[in-house]
């Protein structure tokens, strides 16, 4: 009994005690309705003021601005009122009592209340934030980190030690919103080692994560812009969150993930159907010009001819509301939409010229690049915007900036550079990358190859600059020793000096590096290798031998990537049916992630190379794919549009010749007709004086014939019949006129390839090879045309293919000459 009565009179002490522990201030503040009520309490109060007040006080500040719309918030009003600058005071003075959330929150608020971020509170709570950090929590430290990024402290040693204690602690992070949080804000200062565990840690809590983490994913893909790195798995993961998100996909998030995914040069068919379908219902929504231009950008490019002349109808009624970087955003998205509204390209113009001394040089580049490509030709507005890029050019000190300013000064009427601007190019030389020097060679040449006037200053001194860039460009291969950091430089290299002056060397360090060859890079150096069309055995076998090695590590979408080389150059490595076994087994299981398109590109490859999956060919040749790669077509493109009509065609073709087993229908003729119809109207010079040859080697004209369409849509430049003795047979004998248009005039049995013709005779195909049907080092014989010959062989002709390197040496100079190659390879190579 004694001790239940202490009990109780402890219990009743303790409740007696309570309501005094309650803080009279702190309640007013938080049932205070609006600004002025907290601010009459800090001005009658201020002696009272702790640290806790102060941090209650900013908090509910911020939570009024939080529940107002982006229009009715008055951030300037109350970062301005008296009471506030009280409240900044207090808090200076009373720093170091604050609690760590309250240190923080007080810095996150004051910073979204614009206060500045050289404000002697601001630097405070900074300095007393760094002091503290090593035992602030996860959730805080990525807060914490936000308030810098704010500050633009993104490569600060206090972002270096966020990042470094994020590294040692990484395993024990579990909420994916913090961690998204941090990597966005940390990306600048981690290593790629680290970056490999971040992306690994997220790929894991994105698995085990609910599909609601909508923000966090998009946290997620700004992260991959900010490494620059393409990375497929977590794309196609957060991605799918995007889709099955759809509430939260207004116009502003739209347009974000647009711009974020065009950055990284990834796009989602499933996305931009639904993205369509969302922003072509808000083109009635917008009058005000902010948030119609950012419709109009995000919907441009997907829009259909319907929604098309609506976003230009209204675009038209607000063209002379426009600020400055609307009208380069309206003027770039007319570019991807390849506008030809004559009307409105004149009026943005218009536009652009009242604002073009506020550009900074990278919005004058995207605009002259936008203009020339709608073909604008307005001679004073070119004069005026090449007299800024010049002006831009003289002060510049950046070199991708000059790099990018010579670029496009090149394309404009009267390019040549002045001396000061030649200067100014020379000067900066030591510091540009292999892409820079590849920028000012091309803009060189095409200028000395235009200027008759050689002997003045100017161009004698772009004739002196030459020797310089091809030493610089020497000099930064032969001290290349990073092969990532190379792989930068030679992404955007391009055009007839590179290849003329630095290819082979660039394939010399490529091989120097190639043990830096990993999984990571593999797909990049392939890519590198196709565009520079350059066999080297040594990089493409070590490509085929990381490939293999790695192959679990290799995203399926890269797999295309790796496997053009060898496709495209027509080499098969040592371990060929090792790779080619490897790659095609690997993305088995994940055709269905690949864009329609793409697989169609997939299969092509694979065909060059004599690779037929059954359940890649199966998975294209549907119904419901066919109707689905439609569909896509219409969101793709034009030049991505015709590419891959061709492509299907061709992989069609190759399927129905070389797999017949298959039965996959041939379904392209009348394309086929159409695209021959296009191309093929006239005989050129060289076919005719070709043509005339075959007639007197032939006995006549009428025994051979020009610009030929196979079966299956093939095009030989000559086809000619010999019979059983290898004689020439007329075609009149075969009913065909030699004149009138080619066509489809016979069609091969799948049992009897010579269908058509005597007993004994056969068909054969005359073919001229370009440079692009060979390696840019040695003359050999790249896939398409060693296909072709491959499918018209199983057409029944048979083939001669002429090396152009052959036909115009000097060993077959005269007519007399060429008449005897021809007659030597048109009899000796046919087969009895």
């Amino acid at each position: 009994m004694l001790r239940l009565r202490a009990a109780y009179e402890c219990f009743w002490r303790l409740l007696q005690r309570g309501p005094k522990t309650i803080d009279p201030l702190l309640s007013q503040i938080n049932k205070c309705v609006n600004e002025e009520q907290i601010f009459d309490i800090v001005g009658n109060n201020t002696a009272k003021l702790s640290e806790k007040h102060v941090g209650c006080a900013c908090q509910v500040l911020w939570q009024f601005q939080k529940e107002k719309s982006d229009l009715m918030r008055n951030i300037p009003y109350v970062r301005d009122h008296p009471q506030f600058l009280t409240l900044r005071i207090l808090a200076k003075d009373n720093i170091e009592l604050m609690d760590d959330d309250t240190l923080v929150n007080v810095l996150y608020i004051m910073l979204r209340f614009t206060v500045e971020a050289h404000d002697s509170l601001i630097v405070h709570l900074v300095m007393e934030g760094w002091r503290r950090i090593e035992r602030f929590d996860f959730k805080l430290l990525s807060k914490f980190s936000s308030c810098l990024g704010d500050q633009q402290m993104y490569i600060s040693p206090l972002m270096g030690k966020i990042a470094d204690i994020l590294n040692r602690n990484l395993d024990s992070v579990q909420d994916l919103r913090t961690l998204s949080v941090l990597m966005v804000n940390i990306s600048s200062v981690i290593s790629q080692n680290f970056c490999e565990r971040l992306l690994n840690k997220t790929d894991l809590l994105l698995d085990t994560m609910d599909s609601s983490q909508f923000n966090s994913s998009i946290r997620i893909v700004r992260f991959l812009q900010n490494i620059r790195y393409n990375h497929h798995p977590l794309l196609e993961k957060c991605n799918c969150v995007f889709i099955s998100n759809t509430a939260h996909l207004n116009l502003d998030t739209i347009s974000f993930i647009f711009a974020l995914y065009q950055s990284l040069q990834y796009s989602n068919f499933p996305f931009q159907v639904l993205a369509r379908e969302k922003l072509s219902k808000m083109i009635t929504s917008y009058s005000d010009p902010a948030d119609f231009i950012k419709l109009f950008v995000a919907l441009g490019p997907l829009a259909g001819p319907m929604e098309e002349k609506q976003l230009m109808s209204s675009l038209q009624m607000m063209m002379d509301e426009l600020t400055s970087q609307q009208a380069l955003a309206v003027v770039v998205t007319m570019e991807e939409m390849n506008s030809k509204d004559l009307y409105l390209i004149e009026k943005i113009a218009s536009v652009l010229h009242k604002y073009l001394h506020v550009y900074k040089p990278v919005d004058l580049a995207k605009i002259t690049t936008a203009l020339i490509h709608l073909q604008f030709h307005n001679l004073e507005f070119i004069k005026s915007l090449r007299k800024f890029l010049l002006s831009h050019l003289r002060n510049n000190f950046i070199p991708t900036e000059i790099s990018m300013l010579v670029r496009v000064i090149a394309k404009l009427p009267f390019p040549h550079l002045d001396e000061s601007g030649l200067s100014r190019v020379e000067s900066i030389l030591p510091q540009c990358s292999l892409s820079d020097l590849s920028t000012f060679a091309s803009c060189l040449s095409t200028w000395i190859r235009h200027d008759r006037s050689y002997l003045d200053n100017v161009c004698q001194k772009n004739i002196k600059l030459l020797p310089q860039l091809n030493a610089f460009g020497y000099q930064r291969l032969q001290q290349a020793n990073d092969l990532n950091e190379l792989w930068e430089e030679l992404k955007y290299v391009q055009g007839e000096w590179f290849e003329e002056e630095l290819l082979e060397e660039t394939v010399v360090t490529l091989q120097r590096l190639s043990d830096q060859i990993t999984h990571t890079n593999v797909a990049n150096l392939s890519v590198f290798m196709v565009k520079a069309n350059y066999l080297s055995a040594p990089v493409l076998d070590k490509i085929a031998s990381v490939t293999v090695q790695h192959i679990n590590k290799i995203h399926p979408l890269a797999i295309h990537s790796i496997l053009l080389p060898f496709s495209v150059l027509n080499y098969d490595p040592p371990q060929k049916e090792e790779f080619f076994g490897a790659c095609i087994q690997h993305l088995k299981s994940y055709l269905s992630v690949f864009e329609p398109h793409l697989l169609v590109f997939l299969g092509f490859t694979l065909a060059v190379a004599e690779c037929f999956p059954e359940d890649l060919i199966k998975a294209i040749f549907n119904i419901e794919f066919l109707a689905k790669l439609d569909l896509q077509l219409r969101y793709l493109p034009a030049f991505l549009n015709t590419r891959t009509h061709s492509r299907l065609m061709e992989f069609n073709r190759a399927v129905c010749l070389e797999c017949p087993e298959f039965e996959i229908p041939w379904f392209h003729d009348h394309y086929c007709q159409q695209q021959y119809s296009k191309v093929n109207d006239n005989i050129s010079a060289v076919q005719h004086q070709v043509y005339k040859m075959l007639g007197e080697i032939l006995g006549g004209p009428n025994c051979a014939k020009p610009s030929v369409l196979t079966p299956y849509g093939y095009i030989v430049d000559f086809e000619y019949i010999l019979d059983k003795k290898k004689k020439p047979l007329p075609y009149r004998n075969q009913g065909v006129v030699v004149n009138e248009l080619p066509s489809v005039h016979w069609r091969p049995d799948p049992h009897d390839t010579s269908s058509g013709l005597p007993p004994g005779a056969q068909r054969v195909a005359l073919e001229f090879l370009d440079s692009r049907a060979f390696c840019k080092n040695i003359l050999h014989l790249k896939g398409k045309s060693a296909m072709k010959k491959r499918h018209l062989e199983i057409l029944g002709y048979h083939v001669i293919q002429i090396p152009y390197l052959v036909w115009n040496s000097m060993e077959l100079s005269t007519k007399d000459a060429w008449m005897e190659y021809l007659r030597e390879r048109m009899f000796a190579e046919v087969k009895s």
